[in-house]
């Protein structure tokens, strides 16, 4: 009981642990900027500043939103579609031999062709921005579960068909346990590069979004702002991994402690 009591107070405490690099950095940056007196590298308190003058405005939040949505949408569906892609290639020899060309194929192409390539076919449309950024990110993550999926405890299996356990109760209970190492190391590194192909993508055909922002600022050779608005989604990024990511992996995975 007592332990139960205490486990939740090991969080913050790693999640400081993790924090103090950060904020080295932070000094770190503050005092080669006082130093440099440059135009193109500002300080912290000028970024910070430029970053609460854009929240109160509501300029940020409204772009940030846009930009977090498309991200959320096309994680979303490349986990879905590249987990079943890659499940079915680690089970199947005659499905990895037909479909790896495709993924080595997929793996290689540009996110900047693709892109270029879907609004060209289907227009300067949000359909156009989400389909880029999955296409760029299912190949990835078919590889990571194929090579889980080829990992699965064959022993495991049968000991489930020994206790004749139903197909969902196989799945849910026995096999998709064994993939989730292989589907948080998708899920991070996925995110990881959805938020810069989004960014390409609002950059090259979105009128909103914190990419057409960054290249709004660019043109203007206005740094200040552009570290202000990649704070900010840098930010939310680390609040999904210390919030979401992270608990949740501890929590699936305590069955292998």
């Amino acid at each position: 009981m007592s332990e139960e009591l205490n486990r939740p107070l090991a969080v913050p405490a790693a999640s400081w642990s993790r924090a103090w690099p950060l904020l080295a950095l932070v000094v770190f940056w503050q005092l080669v900027a006082m130093q440099a007196h440059s135009r193109v590298l500002p300080t912290p308190i000028a970024v910070f500043s430029v970053l609460w003058s854009e929240v109160v405005t509501g300029d940020l939040l409204m772009h940030l939103g846009k930009t977090v949505t498309r991200v959320a949408i096309s994680f979303v569906l490349a986990m879905l579609l590249g987990v079943a892609l890659g499940i079915l290639m680690g089970r199947s020899r005659r499905w990895d031999r037909l479909l790896d060309s495709f993924l080595v194929l997929g793996l290689n192409i540009p996110a900047l062709v693709t892109t270029i390539l879907c609004y060209i076919w289907f227009g300067l449309s949000e359909t156009a921005a989400i389909v880029a950024v999955v296409l760029n990110k299912i190949p990835m993550v078919a590889i990571n579960l194929r090579e889980g999926a080829r990992a699965v405890d064959s022993s495991l299996m049968e000991v489930a068909d020994v206790y004749r356990l139903s197909r969902s109760e196989r799945f849910f209970r026995v096999y998709l346990p064994q993939l989730y190492p292989y589907l948080f190391s998708s899920a991070r590194n996925g995110l990881a590069l959805i938020w810069k192909i989004v960014l390409v993508v609002e950059l090259l055909g979105r009128s909103d979004g914190v990419g057409f922002q960054i290249g709004s600022f660019f043109h203007f050779f206005d740094i200040t702002s552009i570290l202000a608005y990649t704070l900010a989604f840098s930010a939310v990024i680390f609040l999904l991994e210390a919030v979401l990511l992270r608990p949740l992996e501890n929590r699936l995975n305590r069955w292998r402690v």
